[in-house]
């Protein structure tokens, strides 16, 4: 191949050279790059041509007939060397009309003669076997087609669709010289297929038409004691004026739709929603000219309740009678209801109103095999509706991609494949069309389904159909897969075996696209329905298809949307509880289904061993309550780090919030946020005081040693962000082993229930003191979750602990000097008895520099603290609020290096206000 390609010097040659190598092609058309690669599989070879021939070919098929009436029509219009082919669906030539005489040996030369078959997968690549292996009109000029003899001309092809079964029929064809293409002859190929199709429509219609008058002529002979109520022989009567509800109709349509497709006599019985019972019968039609139909009738109970018949009607009889054949019905299936027998009607029937009894109407007629193909066409649009209700009930992509597969089995196909790009699934915005797939979804009339299992992941080789598709983003039908080794390449063993054993015969693949992303592919399989895919079946899957994207590419935006705000809550939040020996602490966090709102918690250690307790809600739902949680949080750090008390931090973050709303409003974006409620409480473990405040929160519940919970007796605080109002402290003293419990408002919030039975539940739940933290909040969860929550869950659960007396030193000092010295001595002492000598250089220092400028800065009353918790805190209080500050020492500076050596010698240090004055603190490690 890549020797017979290289012999011509031009872009084309040059092109096939490279893609007989392997090598990437540039600068040729898409479809024609697929064939080649088609060819390429099934072994074809450029300076080979050899195509099958059949001498009985079918000259009277609808194709034909419907095909020579356009061509005597287009024949006289030819101009130059032009010929004109009709071939049927398998390729072969049936009709070859040339306009100039002197193309038919260039064309007998080819073998484009009547009995050779012009299949792509037999003559490579060339305008006939290309435009029915894709099934659409195309286009092969000159060196784009396949085989070395076929270079010569320019062909210009289209499948032509059966109207009435979807199916292809054949193909239309104009071949001439490269050097005679023109542009125009493409729109011409496609106005010629357009007018067969129409030619078998106006055909059809014309023999339904001559079976309806058949029938006419055949009661009138009195065949049948069934009225005729129509106007003429080209009617088919109504069921409007019978007093049907429209049900009833579409009820009886149905049923006459399924009878006529039978083509035989049979009767049905069919229940009307009034409780009458109305009788359908279908009787052959056999017209003079040999056309074989059927009609159904329908024999209507009367608003009397009494069943009369009609009269026969006595009217001439047509020149040329038709007939019922046959006349005598065949021998029914048991169980199937029989038609009442033919009696005269009573004298007075024959003059009675005819709506007063028993009617007989004609509601179809036509051939078997148009109503069957009608029956076919009403299924698929059924299947469409339904997957228009069943596809997309939800906001998940795995549910969704399910969904799709049970709408399709075994309506449409007996396997059903759903493959994602993995890409998608990673939540990227543009994916690329290639890349591994995940297996998302697969549907199966079978238990062991012979495909790849869900969650699975893979790559389609290049030649297989579902490549092909991701690749050129068109839809692949394939109706017989034995004539499509590129399938086989995937995997050739198991490949083999769905062949064989399970018998799949025919596939689809349709790609997932939506909004100009590809999404994956998704492929349907026949093994048990004898008959192949058709384009009709192709449409259908497509619309599915379609449909299913959009719910796919919804969901897949709103995970990746709802996973993002998650993720940015969750960084936003402790990311584990601190260390510290306050409380012993644990926690639950769930977001809600409905969308991340604005809900936290914190533990904050403090100085002098205390720890800070918060619970937080910001208004809203998505992304921006998330981000203005994580302001409030930092807010709320930054202020915890000044030790101010729980009123005056709620009182700093209510003026934020006012700001950050302000702010908002003016710059026109963003969301209000006023309404956000928070808890803040402070635990001090060397005295047991618990002091909080809230703010439009719930109050924390409180669980004694004994088992007794209540809730605590919190003065409510106006909402955060509605400003001008205090907030009030309550100060609670907790036994050591006590429990308080800080929660969101939805923990409590159940559509099922109000708040006050949500707070006796929680109460319950929460009267075992003995279990640990983590035991509780788990035993709350699975006691007061809803089962769809839809705000946020927060909960915080701490058990409190004290410092024993011994772990406690405190010396009250006078203001003077001289008891610097005295507090060394003792300070050495209370280490040595806490087993902490190595500290004991660092910690004199550290204390004789707090305590000096104590004295010579401050007022008294002076006091000294040490506590042995997880650090050793040092704390020296004194009755001034002026706060220290450290600062660099010029060399030539007498003082103002104390607080230095502290901040160098101390973890951390700090200070505090009291409402007597102050605390100056520092923290050192005592960790070994």
């Amino acid at each position: 191949m890549v020797e017979f390609w290289a012999q011509r010097n031009d872009p084309m040659a040059r092109a096939r050279e490279r893609f007989a190598s392997g090598d990437r092609v540039e600068g040729v058309r898409a479809p024609i790059l697929q064939s080649w690669q088609r060819c390429r599989d099934l072994g074809l070879r450029p300076d080979r041509f050899e195509l099958p021939y059949d001498a009985n070919l079918d000259l009277e098929s609808p194709l034909v007939r419907a095909a020579l009436p356009v061509l005597g029509r287009v024949e006289p219009a030819f101009l130059g060397p032009v010929s004109l082919i009709i071939t049927d669906s398998d390729g072969t030539v049936l009709v070859r009309r040339t306009g100039d005489r002197s193309l038919d040996p260039l064309l007998d030369a080819i073998q484009l003669l009547p009995g050779f078959r012009y299949a792509e997968r037999l003559a490579g690549t060339c305008g006939l076997g290309t435009a029915l292996a894709e099934r659409r009109l195309h286009h092969v000029r000159g060196p784009e087609h396949f085989a070395e003899c076929l270079q010569g001309f320019a062909c210009f092809a289209a499948p032509v669709l059966n109207p009435l079964s979807g199916r292809i029929d054949g193909a239309v064809n104009l071949t001439c010289r490269a050097s005679d293409a023109r542009p125009a002859m493409e729109s011409f190929i496609q106005k010629a297929r357009n007018s067969i199709e129409q030619q078998i429509l106006d055909t059809c219609s014309q023999r339904e038409r001559t079976v309806l008058q058949a029938y006419v002529q055949a009661r009138r002979r009195g065949c049948t004691a069934v009225a005729v109520t129509g106007e003429g022989a080209a009617s088919v009567e109504a069921l409007g004026d019978t007093g049907l509800s429209r049900r009833d109709q579409e009820v009886l349509q149905e049923k006459a739709t399924e009878l006529l497709c039978s083509g035989a006599v049979a009767a049905a019985e069919v229940m009307l929603s009034t409780g009458r019972t109305a009788m359908l019968l279908c009787r052959p039609v056999t017209t003079p000219s040999g056309i074989s139909g059927a009609a159904v009738e329908a024999l209507l109970p009367s608003t009397s309740g009494h069943s009369t018949r009609l009269p026969r009607p006595t009217e001439p009889e047509p020149a040329e009678p038709a007939r019922w054949s046959p006349q005598r019905p065949e021998p029914e299936p048991a169980g199937t209801p029989k038609a009442p027998k033919a009696t005269k009607a009573p004298k007075a029937a024959e003059t009675s109103d005819p709506g007063s009894g028993e009617a007989g109407r004609l509601l179809l007629v036509g051939e078997p095999t148009v109503g069957r193909f009608a029956m076919q066409t009403r299924r698929r649009l059924q299947l469409l509706s339904e997957g228009g209700v069943r596809i997309g009930t939800t906001l998940d992509v795995a549910q969704t991609a399910a969904e799709l597969a049970d709408v399709a089995v075994p309506q449409l196909a007996d396997f059903v494949t759903v493959d994602l790009l993995q890409s998608v699934l990673s939540w990227e915005e543009a994916a690329e069309t290639g890349g591994p797939l995940h297996r998302m979804a697969v549907g199966s009339i079978r238990a062991d389904c012979p495909f790849y299992h869900m969650d699975t992941q893979f790559e389609f080789v290049p030649t297989t159909p579902q490549a092909r598709c991701l690749a050129t983003g068109q839809s692949i039908l394939e109706p017989d897969l034995t004539l499509a080794p590129g399938w086989l390449a995937q995997d050739p063993v198991r490949t083999e075996k769905l062949l064989v054993e399970q018998g799949i015969h025919s596939l689809m693949t349709v790609l997932l696209r939506s909004s100009g992303i590809v999404l994956g592919v998704v492929t349907f399989y026949r093994s048990e329905k004898p008959d192949p895919f058709e384009n009709d079946d192709l449409s259908l899957a497509e619309e599915l298809v379609a449909h299913a994207a959009v719910c796919i590419d919804n969901a897949r935006r709103y995970t990746r949307e709802h996973t993002m705000a998650v993720a940015l809550q969750r960084s936003l939040l402790p990311q584990g509880l601190p260390q510290q020996g306050a409380v012993e602490a644990a926690y639950r966090y769930l977001p809600a289904l409905a969308g991340v709102s604005g809900d936290w918690f914190d533990v904050i250690p403090l100085s002098g061993a205390r720890v800070a307790l918060v619970v937080g809600d910001v208004v809203g739902h998505g992304i921006q309550a998330a981000a203005t949680m994580g302001r409030l949080r930092t807010a709320i750090h930054n202020f915890a780090a000044l030790d101010l008390l729980p009123d005056e931090l709620l009182s700093h973050l209510d003026d934020l919030v006012i700001r950050l709303d302000n702010d908002a409003l003016a710059s026109g974006g963003g969301h209000g946020i006023t309404g956000s409620s928070c808890l803040y409480a402070i635990y001090d473990p060397s005295s047991g005081q618990c002091t909080m405040a809230r703010a439009g929160h719930p109050p924390p519940a409180l669980v004694t040693p004994d088992g007794h919970v209540t809730l605590a007796d919190l003065p409510p605080g106006p909402p955060l962000g509605l400003g001008g109002l205090p907030f009030q402290v309550a100060e609670l003293e907790l036994p050591t082993g006590s429990q308080l419990v800080l929660y969101s408002d939805g923990l409590l919030q159940d559509h099922r229930r109000d708040i006050d039975a949500g707070v006796e539940r929680l109460r319950q739940a929460l009267a075992h003191p003995q279990r640990p933290p983590e035991a509780t909040c788990q035993a709350v969860m699975d006691a007061m979750l809803p089962a769809f929550p839809q705000d946020d869950v927060t909960l915080l659960v701490t058990r409190t602990r004290r410092l024993d007396t011994r772990q406690i030193a405190t010396w009250k000092l006078p203001s003077a000097p001289e008891v610097v010295s005295t507090l060394r001595t003792a300070v050495t002492r209370q280490l040595a008895d806490w087993d902490l000598e190595e500290l004991q250089f660092t910690t004199e220092l550290i204390l004789s520099e707090l305590l000096t400028n104590a004295i010579r800065y401050a007022t008294g009353p002076l006091q000294v603290r040490m506590l042995r918790a997880d650090s050793l805190i040092c704390e020296v209080s004194d009755g001034s609020s002026t706060s220290p500050h450290l600062r660099h020492a010029a060399t030539t500076d007498e003082g103002g290096r104390g607080l230095f050596l502290v901040a160098q010698l101390a973890q951390r240090w700090g200070t505090r206000y009291t409402a007597n004055g102050k605390i100056i603190w520092t923290e050192q490690d005592i960790s070994p």
